[in-house]
């Protein structure tokens, strides 16, 4: 009996281990194993026993008193926490962690192992005797994992499943949940067999399709394992789609779930370590099935215009393709409510814009948007092109003039802001002639920031650009050159009608920037990475949202203009009170401030500060002007500063559009919707990067540097490396 126990010795404090042996450390059912010299604590040797303590023997499997060698003494250290187990002569090894376990045999202490049920401890020793001292040397393999202890990954049996693929599904989360891999032996419709993918371990599963029904039923099991699980972070039965699985849910209540915190999730659950690209096509795949797949959007762009127009009559959506092979090239959207109200209501200002998409097939969104009485945005028009360049600008262009066409009896004469690339200035000149183009003096702050990394500079940039008349602009252009005659010939080579206001012909009301990018951000950004359906239906979704609540708004006013307007209109009565006024006749009028002497007609309804000109609302001389003559200073502002306009500007409604699984079911009777049924785009050709394609620029402290020779180390030429080399060997 002796020989088949685990033998403490008194002295020596040793653990006979017999060669050729495996210790293996599974649950015990009271999560403590303890090993004393007492006799009634005895171990199971050479068996492989479920939820009990294994420890070989360190002889052969004979009965004969013969001495047996012993192993020197090994005390282990076991951290439950963190699942690591150290084997050493004579020492423990520790973190100095209070909450760590030691597992230590001497003479007179017993032998305590806790092993929490939630956790899956597989060692396995591998010894070698030492051919000096014939010491047993130890190394562990160890699984540093979590383990479910839920009765769902249990398998035995007459175990049924709904279908093959149920029973692969089912056994993949339990090879997942108690840390081993799997191989299939063979798989088809009626049979499915699988073993352990370690090497000799006897763990094997078969099962089969009972008849006349799909369910597949577990016939036999050999569910015993004498590998100790896996050795690494990964997993083979860790596929993409059961990334997606693991993670559906909280990509469903968080459709901005990063890879990466994903990663994260499955390491911290699973204890398995993916690659970024997994976790990444595992959450494509799940964002495909809740919003459809990037080529699916394409696909149903033709239908998708016909429920736009159908929903929102008046409306324009239009979806053009490369004749070639059908694949997708442009799209211009503009919906009727947005057309009323900028033509009706609006201020003749557009501002015209583009941001890259970050999708799969990428593109850019071309954006026309106008302003409201108020100064908020006011969007008018979409287009989504593959790329930008000139082609697509002239186009986008001639179907908004197509746009305004349609809708105007008389083209008004608009004021454009962009950033006058060559693409957008043809654009306009070929489509609105009559129109004021204007510099976004966005752009052109930025590009002058990038010259000269000044904030002084930029500011007198901007207060040149605000400058009303050509004396103040002069002044401002001075105080640059005093600072930086770079900077003030840089602002000099641009012509000053393109962006100062001063000089500018067109009526831009104030604004000096289109800033839709800005503006739009903060929602934008999220829809560019969507398919291009979902995109513009998060588009529709905000503006419906924006109409909705500003017309809302607009109605608890009791102001005769917007409370921008209202404000500016306060202030300049404000001002207006200190000023002198001697009338010249019924129209014209001078007004004597401490800033000087302006002159006031006030029925062109102009100034000679040209504030009342430029803003469309009377400044502070125009106001003491016409209190003077007991005039109603609100009926002297433009029209689309009233409250009444704001109000005309939202009043038409955006439209919900159904889910795209009704379309084909709505469009039956229609003949039109039923041919956009049948056309079937393709997604673009190219995976172009997004933007105009960037020029090598030579960084200026380069110039001149005297470029370093390579040497091949192979053929002892120049000019290259070894791994270029192609000399023949």
């Amino acid at each position: 009996m002796a020989n088949r126990d685990s033998m403490l010795g008194n002295n020596n404090h040793t653990l006979s281990l017999g060669q050729n042996q495996q210790m293996i450390l599974g649950h015990n059912n009271h999560n403590e194993l303890e090993l004393g010299q007492n006799h009634d604590h005895e171990l199971g040797l050479g068996q492989v026993v479920d939820h009990d303590m294994d420890l070989g023997r360190c002889d052969d499997e004979d009965d004969d008193d013969e001495q047996k060698p012993e192993c020197d003494v090994h005390e282990l250290d076991l951290h439950p926490q963190g699942h690591e187990l150290a084997l050493v002569d004579n020492n423990i090894i520790g973190d100095g962690d209070e909450d760590e376990e030691e597992l230590a045999i001497s003479e007179s202490q017993e032998l305590d192992l806790t092993v929490d049920h939630n956790h899956e401890m597989g060692i396995e020793l591998v010894h070698e005797m030492d051919n000096n001292d014939n010491h047993l040397m130890i190394s562990p393999i160890l699984q540093q994992r979590m383990i479910a202890s839920d009765t769902n990954y249990e398998l035995h049996v007459g175990q049924e499943f709904p279908d093959v693929k149920s029973c692969r599904r089912a056994l993949r989360d339990t090879a997942i949940a108690l840390h081993f891999e799997i191989q299939t032996v063979k798989s088809d419709k009626t049979r499915f067999t699988a073993k352990c993918a370690s090497e000799g371990c006897p763990w094997r599963i078969h099962a089969a399709k009972l008849p006349g029904v799909p369910t597949f039923s577990i016939r036999t099991i050999h569910d015993s394992h004498k590998c100790g699980g896996i050795e690494h972070l990964g997993h083979q039965q860790a596929s993409v789609q059961w990334v997606a699985n693991s993670v559906e849910q909280q990509l469903r209540e968080n459709p901005n779930y990063k890879p990466k915190e994903i990663l994260e999730e499955i390491h911290r659950v699973h204890g398995i370590a993916l690659s970024y690209k997994q976790a990444w096509r595992g959450k494509e795949r799940i964002m495909a099935a809740m919003r459809g797949s990037f080529e699916e959007g394409y696909c149903l762009l033709p239908q998708y215009c016909e429920q736009v127009k159908r929903t929102n009559p008046g409306s324009i959506a239009i979806v053009y393709t490369n004749p070639s092979d059908n694949s997708f090239q442009r799209l211009f959207i503009s919906f009727q409510a947005s057309i009323y109200g900028f033509v009706n209501a609006c201020r003749p200002l557009l501002g015209l814009d583009r941001t890259y998409l970050k999708s799969k097939y990428l593109g850019t969104l071309l954006l026309a948007t106008g302003f409201d009485g108020d100064g908020s945005l006011f969007p008018l028009a979409f287009g989504i092109v593959d790329e930008e360049n000139d082609d697509n600008w002239m186009w986008f262009l001639s179907e908004l003039h197509n746009l305004l066409e349609m809708n105007t009896e008389n083209m008004p004469r608009l004021t454009i802001l962009s950033d006058r690339q060559k693409g957008v200035v043809d654009g306009v000149e070929a489509n609105f002639p009559t129109a004021f183009h204007g510099f976004c003096m966005r752009h052109l702050s930025d590009s002058f920031s990038k010259e000269f990394n000044n904030r002084n500079l930029v500011n007198l940039l901007w207060e040149a650009a605000h400058a009303l008349t050509v004396m103040e602009f002069e002044a401002k252009i001075l105080e640059t050159e005093v600072i930086s005659t770079d900077a003030a010939y840089w602002i000099r080579r641009i012509p000053a009608r393109l962006w100062a206001t001063a000089f500018f012909e067109g009526t831009r009301f104030g604004h000096l920037t289109a800033n839709i990018i800005e503006s739009l951000n903060t929602w934008l950004l999220e829809a560019s990475g969507l398919p291009i359906i979902q995109m513009m239906e998060c588009i529709r979704r905000q503006l419906m949202t924006w109409f909705n609540e500003r017309r809302e708004t607009s109605m608890q006013w009791t102001s005769i203009l917007v409370p921008s307007a209202e404000r500016r209109v306060a202030e300049a009565l404000e001002c207006a009170r200190t000023y002198q006024v001697l009338r010249a006749n019924e129209a014209e009028f001078e007004v004597v401030s401490h800033e000087g002497t302006n002159i006031v007609d006030i029925r062109n309804r102009c100034c000679l500060c040209r504030g009342w000109q430029l803003y469309g609302l009377p400044c502070a001389h125009a106001v003491a002007a016409l209190l003077s003559c007991r005039q109603n200073v609100h009926r002297f502002t433009e029209s689309c500063f009233t409250v009444a306009n704001y109000r005309k500007t939202y009043s038409q409604t955006i439209h919900p559009i159904p889910d795209k699984t009704l379309w084909r079911e709505l469009s039956d009777g229609d003949s039109d919707a039923s041919k956009a049924v049948e056309i079937a785009i393709n997604p673009p050709k190219s995976l172009r990067p997004p933007g105009r394609p960037r020029k090598k620029r030579v960084r200026s402290e380069d110039r001149g540097r005297v470029k370093r020779v390579v040497h091949c180390s192979r053929c002892n030429q120049t000019g290259h490396f070894r791994t270029t080399c192609a000399a023949p060997i």
